[in-house]
């Protein structure tokens, strides 16, 4: 029995991928084993949101390679799709993976043992077809992340990922319903619909909410939480049927990036801040206090002083219960990575704590608007919390809570009483 050790770089479509491609192995055979342990086989899935993240994933593939020089290391992922070259010369990696071609895992290494010639499976850009890996358990014991959609068209200028994802497709309804079942009986209570670009999830005619209204039938699924959207998903139609959706969470995070309209057109996004908002009041219009989290980056190249006061003020206005601030980060390859007026790295820093110092200030005013209310809360697991051990889990709109309690409440759903705030960002609560 061959040994094979995963590792994960990157965002929730890729984790799920990398559990699947390990599900895959452990059907064929191969023991799982941790990625510190030596192991005959180490595939490393690679991200390249960032050039950080390139250099992250190839210190992966060598620490593996070092760890084991006998190994077949196998490298896939975007860092594979948007660095070709550098790849195929990289003297660490036996096999490259493309990001269409990881459901082929097994039969690649099958065929590399036979023939032990360095292998390229690469091709992403002439394929249209989605490529339907799927699962049965994933590493989290309480939700179940669940790729359905895969690539991206919109071509912002500070992102790599159309080049690394390749164009829009989208997983079949009949393969999605068959999960959500597998998963149901599995135990799992709630399902995060995830994708590159989830927003543009299509099948025929059937679109994103009829994927969700479909998992609101599924019996044993108690939850249906949302990833990434970008706001022009957020339609009349859309608000109208996700409003009569019994286990649909109020928890959307809807993609921002700036709240500065000049800086919005220099990223190449299809929308103005005003337009943003809209769509949070027509959210607001059906779910009571709806929790809406964003991603904002500053210092974008030419961000004036007062495009980043607009862009605070916005985040202000919209009343985020968490911001994830980013300091933009020149990536190779991109329309902003050439852009003039490149701003400081001192600027971006100090920008960065402003925004930081807002957030925190809005996840605390959310959070002190839930004290005194009841909620129910999917319990996750046991944590240390000042010295003292609570079980921790969320509620439907992502606020996470701590109960001090000796009982087992792992995938459990309960309603508790939201008594207190513990480390400003948590919710002590009470049975």
């Amino acid at each position: 029995m061959r040994k094979a050790a995963l590792h994960n770089l990157g965002c929730k479509v890729n984790s799920y991928e990398t559990d699947a491609m390990a599900q895959l192995l452990e059907k064929a055979g191969y023991e799982i084993v941790p990625f510190s342990e030596i192991a005959d086989v180490y595939i490393v899935n690679t991200c390249s949101v960032t050039n950080m993240a390139d250099r992250k994933s190839r210190q992966m593939l060598h620490k593996a390679k070092k760890q084991n020089p006998d190994a077949v290391v196998v490298a896939t992922g975007c860092y594979v799709q948007t660095a070709v070259d550098k790849v195929k010369e990289d003297l660490a990696i036996d096999i490259i993976i493309g990001n269409n071609k990881k459901k082929e895992v097994v039969p690649i290494l099958e065929e590399y043992f036979k023939e032990n010639e360095k292998d390229f499976v690469i091709d992403i850009n002439n394929t249209s077809e989605y490529e339907d890996l799927e699962i049965s358990t994933v590493t989290e014991h309480t939700r179940a992340h669940m790729k359905i959609q895969d690539g991206c068209n919109n071509f912002c200028s500070y992102c790599i990922i159309p080049y690394a994802r390749g164009r829009i497709r989208s997983r079949k309804m009949d393969s999605i319903r068959e999960e959500m079942v597998r998963l149901a009986e599995k135990g799992f209570k709630e399902i995060v619909l995830t994708g590159i670009n989830l927003g543009c999830y299509s099948d025929g005619e059937k679109t994103l909410i009829d994927v969700i209204e479909m998992a609101d039938e599924i019996e044993g699924i108690e939850r249906v939480r949302l990833g990434s959207l970008d706001p022009e998903v957020i339609t009349p139609d859309f608000v109208e049927r996700i409003g009569k959706c019994r286990k649909i969470c109020p928890h959307f995070h809807l993609s921002l990036q700036s709240g500065c309209n000049n800086t919005l057109k220099a990223m190449n996004r299809h929308y103005t801040a005003e337009e943003y908002f809209e769509k949070c009041e027509m959210l607001r219009s059906v779910f009571e206090n709806p929790a809406f989290t964003t991603d904002i980056i500053v210092g974008f190249p030419g961000e004036s002083d007062e495009d980043f006061e607009a862009s605070l003020d916005f985040a202000k206005k919209v009343e985020f219960s968490r911001i994830h601030v980013f300091k933009y980060s020149k990536r190779d390859g991109t329309v902003a990575a050439k852009m003039p007026n490149q701003v400081d790295e001192r600027i971006k820093t100090k920008r960065s704590d402003i925004l930081i110092a807002t957030g925190e200030e809005l996840v605390k005013k959310y959070n002190e608007n839930k004290l005194g209310t009841y909620d129910f809360v999917l319990w996750e697991e046991r944590k240390q919390i000042n010295g003292r051990e609570y079980w921790v889990g969320h509620t439907t709109d992502y606020v996470e809570v701590a109960l001090e309690t000796d009982e087992e409440l792992a995938g459990k759903i309960q309603k508790v009483a939201l008594k207190d705030i513990i480390n400003q960002e948590i919710i002590l609560a009470t049975q």
